[in-house]
């Protein structure tokens, strides 16, 4: 029997018949799944790091008070159920019966204190919870939520908070935030305990880390895991191969060149599909002078003509086409099609146009251009260390001379992101966790003060942007919401604040036997997998 994988695309649901067999009893014969990937989670403490494969991970262990189902659509976790007892108060009814992964009891004292561990300095999640000014519990099971704003998609922000024990927490030291951009480690950073659907085992950074199920969770089972070894494999040809071969059952991004080998293998398959994912170049718009240039007491970047050569001179069509052989979406937009939002109509970039670039180079006071290192993760996104090559290979031709810095993720963000910015141009990728548009503007684009604008590396700030990010944050009526997206969409472009490259597609492999869902956020639920005969 083969297995099968449940995607979202752009025109429907695919919803095959063994959706029924699914929703049945979880087989007797419990089986162990072992996946690889190219890049490990940096930490096991949920609150130090905002990116999306840490969360995704960790939300086996640990869990929202509100999840997404195979559908994508909101489904209670930890709350049981949520109602606006005003317009700017938010009241959830915890789920009674929840036990820690230790056997204390899951109470509201666990979710006062995660609020407070996620807004304390050190913690680079903040903006999840952006909008609250205020937690306060009820009862034992009751919190209310006070909010600055008239905040309607606030339940969908709620997705990507994992609660965590005050008790346990306290108890080993774990207060405080592990802030890994300093170097900054406490007992949560190796360890985990939380009320999800596995545990930690062990864990070996950089190389293992073994899950086993929470024999104690709350919720019915799905999956027939008995155990999960999962595996860091930063080569794609030995990640490959270890699919290949049988070490692996499950490889999580496939590189473009080995998906056809992969389809013509018996007893494997592709999982594909489109991912919220918006792959981008950030520009130090901030500084006066940048960090990592030959232009001393300058910042070419405030020049808006600078912006805009390097935009013409980058060739993303060839990119999408040659490297990541049509598995991207080009984009010029910092969300994409999925996402609450998104107007085709708007996403047209500029064709390349290289002597228009260098003639704005040459007006913009650099007719022979100017070196520049350009800063990128080389174990985070689909082919980066590839399509960072390929930038500076576009840019050179224009006379701007890359110095390219490759770096794994972990050092990458320690770098470029908060609370240094050490960048003065860089590639990242971003996937608006609500699948709404305001969520990019809100990290991305807004005036950098965190927890606003912490994802804006490059500090690029417009008064105007931060008026409309505002604004939609509170308007319900969706036509005039969109209106005001457009908006502030059409000011990016204009300001060339970004230069976004494409919608990456998600590509992953397995064998036959296994069962899965994946999402379009990229998350991978454990509790949705199961190993067949």
């Amino acid at each position: 029997m083969n297995g099968w994988v449940l995607r979202r695309h752009p025109s429907a649901i695919l919803v095959a018949c063994m959706l029924c067999a699914i929703a049945g009893p979880v087989p007797v014969v419990a089986a162990k799944l072992r996946w690889a990937s190219d890049g490990d989670v940096n930490a096991m403490d949920p609150y130090s790091r905002n990116e999306t494969f840490q969360l995704s991970f960790l939300s086996n262990i640990y869990e929202p008070l509100i999840r997404r189902d195979r559908d994508e659509k909101l489904e209670p976790a930890l709350a049981v159920s949520w109602e606006q007892t005003g317009p700017t108060v938010w009241r959830f009814h915890l789920r009674p019966g929840v036990k820690w992964q230790d056997g204390t009891p899951f109470t509201a004292r666990d979710v006062v204190f995660s609020a407070d561990r996620i807004r304390r300095p050190g913690s680079v999640v903040q903006s999840v919870l952006a909008t609250v000014k205020a937690v306060r519990q009820i009862d034992d099971l009751t919190i209310d939520f006070d909010t600055n704003i008239i905040d309607p998609i606030f339940p969908q922000e709620m997705t990507s908070w994992l609660i965590m024990s005050k008790l346990w927490a306290e108890k080993n030291g774990a207060a405080e935030p592990s802030n890994l951009t300093i170097g900054q480690e406490n007992y949560a950073v190796r360890h985990a305990m939380g009320t999800g659907p596995f545990r930690l085992v062990s864990r070996e950074p950089g190389r293992r880390t073994i899950l086993e199920p929470n024999s104690g969770w709350w919720d019915r089972r799905r999956d027939n895991l008995d155990r999960v070894e999962f595996d860091v494999i930063n080569n794609d040809a030995t990640r490959v191969a270890a699919l290949l071969s049988g070490d692996v059952d499950m490889v999580y991004s496939v590189p473009p060149q080995d998906l056809a080998r992969i389809r013509r293998t018996p007893g494997l398959r592709v999982i594909s599909g489109p991912e919220l994912r918006t792959i981008f170049l950030g520009m130090d718009q901030r500084r006066d002078e940048l960090l990592k240039a030959d232009v001393l007491g300058r910042n070419p970047f405030k020049d808006i003509r600078i912006r805009e050569s390097f935009a013409l001179a980058i060739d993303e069509e060839a990119i999408a086409a040659k490297l990541m052989r049509g598995q991207a979406h080009p984009t010029w937009l910092l969300w994409g099609p999925g996402v609450n939002g998104y107007d085709s109509k708007l996403d047209r970039r500029p064709k390349p146009d290289p002597l228009r670039a260098k003639k704005l180079l040459a007006e913009a006071g650099y007719p022979n251009g100017f070196s520049l290192t350009l800063d990128c993760p080389n174990d985070r996104y689909v082919e980066d260390n590839e399509i960072c090559m390929a930038i500076a290979a576009m840019l050179a031709r224009i006379g701007v001379r890359i110095d390219l810095n490759l770096r794994t993720k972990a050092i990458f963000y320690n770098e470029v992101g908060p609370p240094k910015y050490q960048t003065s141009f860089y590639l990242l990728g971003w996937t608006p966790i609500t699948y709404d548009a305001h969520n990019s503007l809100f990290n991305l684009a807004v005036t950098r003060n965190p927890p606003r604008g912490e994802v804006n590396y490059g500090g690029y700030s417009n008064p105007e942007i931060d008026r409309l990010t505002d604004e939609i944050a509170t308007e319900t009526d969706s036509t005039r919401r969109q209106q005001m997206i457009n908006e502030a969409a059409i000011i990016l472009q204009k300001d060339f604040a970004y230069i976004p490259l494409h919608q990456q597609f998600l590509s992953w492999a397995a064998r036959d036997n296994i069962q899965l869902v994946q999402m379009p956020d990229d998350f991978f639920p454990l509790r949705l997998v199961r190993v067949l005969d």
